[in-house]
């Protein structure tokens, strides 16, 4: 593996890695994809494949280059089973090849992404744009978060404890594996509190505590990471040594 791959086993840290792709579509990224990444690729429309392609080239760059030691096209990747109903078909990702034990998590919204790598735990990630309306409310917070947010009278104050109670929630969710199949309104995020913050997941076969941490990223982004909360450790923010191609930052 990578000398960043052999560090990141023995400080136990969780790598940050986060960019913003083009609104148009590089050859070079359709060039280390694989065919059902190629696949969705067609069935979407211009500006949606080329954020697709452009993030998961992104992160097949930053694994294969980084952490894995083999050209980007050559990372496979799988799907644990889901923990609730042992479905692979939307379980949590993981790396089928070559043989590893880091764990990754990545997050994108349009042409933003977030991933997180770590080895030997699991960790979830979520990144949202703050946009000026709220429209999922009612099914992501609990009686206890609505009543917190609409006792706010400045409307920017309600919207980022929405979204810092959001990113918290899917950030928990995925690094539990079941994803947008839970209950938001059943799991308490505590957004007033400016964290990090401990989160408890109880559902059968999935109870844990989770300790969870909203990320600096660029104005008008807001993310969280997830890990588990008996063995907390540390974050590190990476930047690649390159320009990614698909990446508009150098």
């Amino acid at each position: 593996m990578a000398e960043i791959s052999g560090l990141l086993r023995e400080t136990r840290a969780i790598h940050i890695w986060h960019g913003r792709v083009r609104d148009l579509l590089p050859s070079s990224d359709l060039a280390v994809l694989a065919d059902d990444e190629l696949g969705r690729i067609r069935r979407a429309g211009r500006v949606r494949s080329a954020h697709y392609a452009g993030v998961h080239a992104a992160v097949r760059r930053v694994l294969g280059d980084h952490y894995l030691a083999v050209p980007p096209s050559a990372v496979r990747f799988g799907r644990h089973a889901c923990p609730r109903c042992t479905d692979p078909a939307h379980g949590r990702p993981r790396i089928e090849h070559p043989a590893t034990t880091l764990d990754f998590n990545l997050s994108r919204s349009g042409p933003y992404w977030l991933l997180a790598v770590t080895a030997g735990a699991k960790v979830g990630v979520d990144i949202e744009r703050r946009t000026s309306a709220v429209g999922v409310a009612d099914v992501a917070l609990t009686a206890y978060e609505h009543a917190r947010i609409r006792g706010l009278e400045v409307p920017e104050q309600r919207q980022e404890l929405f979204y810092r109670a959001w990113t918290r929630k899917e950030a928990v969710l995925k690094a539990c594996g079941v994803g947008i199949f839970a209950e938001l309104e059943n799991l308490e995020a505590s957004p007033a509190d400016p964290g990090p913050v401990t989160m408890e997941y109880s559902e059968s076969g999935l109870a844990g505590r989770w300790h969870v941490q909203d990320l600096a990223l660029t104005p008008g982004l807001v993310g969280a990471l997830a890990q588990d909360a008996e063995s907390v450790r540390p974050v590190v923010t990476r930047q690649a040594a390159f320009r990614l191609a698909g990446d508009n930052n150098s």
